[in-house]
């Protein structure tokens, strides 16, 4: 029998975490918060705060998750630990916490831990992440790069992620962190993958069909290759802007949606009461 695959949800960073946490609430919701078995597992591993694991335990417990545990792997040999790996087969869904993304991908790829993320949201279990831990979801992750608005050659270092979709290409801190240009280079060194750009505190719960909707308090830029008549970047020297021609662009609030295999973007409901807005 075939089976759904669980929602992979980005997170832009800094999402609110006191008062109305809408992006946090949606997720442990999602996962069946509420209910008397609902089970999150954080891996705290991106942070190197040492209390960001116990943080994220509490702000689950207050949204109605029966068990959340953190599990705080700081090697690779961790990774191999039986008694966490069969929490990861029990959990209802995985949420991975913000730092860098290279604490991610060089502590966790390739090992059984990465194994069974992937295992696991194939077969139905939920997986989120913020900042950092959203970067490192795709099979293409953007490991660090130059910020500005245009696209630059070499700017940009990529790395693989861990592999839970190859449809997009994500970068977090976007508007605050001014973003674009990185993430556009990205996207000129190969355009089959679409750019998502999540504002802090903004989301995409990507549903198994690979449509989303965004949630949050920022917006949520998409940018599409899928009709670029031009790229520079094979003939232009390091720095050197990059000529893209033939980009769509969208820029989305919270309750648009965007179809990743048709390519299409619809607006929220109109009328539909705006976000509140973010605590000072």
């Amino acid at each position: 029998m075939e089976q759904t695959r669980g929602f992979i949800v980005p997170v832009g960073g800094a999402e609110e975490k006191i008062g109305d946490v809408v992006i946090l609430r949606r997720f442990a919701t999602l996962c069946g918060g509420g209910g008397r078995g609902c089970r999150i597992a954080i891996i705290p591993t991106a942070s190197e705060v040492s209390d960001t694991g116990h943080r994220y335990e509490e702000l689950f417990h207050n949204l109605g998750v029966k068990e959340a545990q953190s599990l705080p792997i700081a090697s690779r040999s961790d990774c191999q630990r039986r008694e966490w790996l069969d929490v990861l087969d029990k959990v209802d869904g995985v949420f991975l916490t913000g730092g860098n993304q290279l604490r991610l991908s060089t502590m966790i790829g390739g090992t059984e831990v990465a194994k069974a993320l992937r295992r696991r949201n194939a077969e139905g279990m939920h997986v989120a992440g913020t900042s950092a831990g959203a970067a490192f979801l795709c099979e293409h992750m953007i490991a660090f790069g130059r910020e500005g608005a245009s696209p630059r050659a070499k700017i940009v270092t990529m790395a693989p992620g861990l592999g839970l979709t190859n449809k997009v290409i994500i970068d977090q801190h976007f508007r605050q962190r001014d973003r674009l240009g990185r993430l556009l280079t990205a996207l000129a060194y190969n355009p089959f993958a679409i750019g998502i750009g999540l504002d802090e505190n903004t989301s995409a719960f990507i549903a198994p069909d690979d449509t989303f909707e965004v949630v949050g308090g920022g917006a949520l830029t998409i940018v599409d290759p899928s009709e670029l008549e031009f790229s520079s970047m094979a003939h232009v020297r390091k720095n050197d802007p990059v000529c893209l021609i033939g980009l769509r662009l969208h820029v989305l609030d919270h309750g648009s949606t965007f179809n990743i295999r048709t390519r299409k973007a619809a607006a929220g409901a109109a009328g539909s009461p705006s976000f509140p807005p973010r605590r000072k």
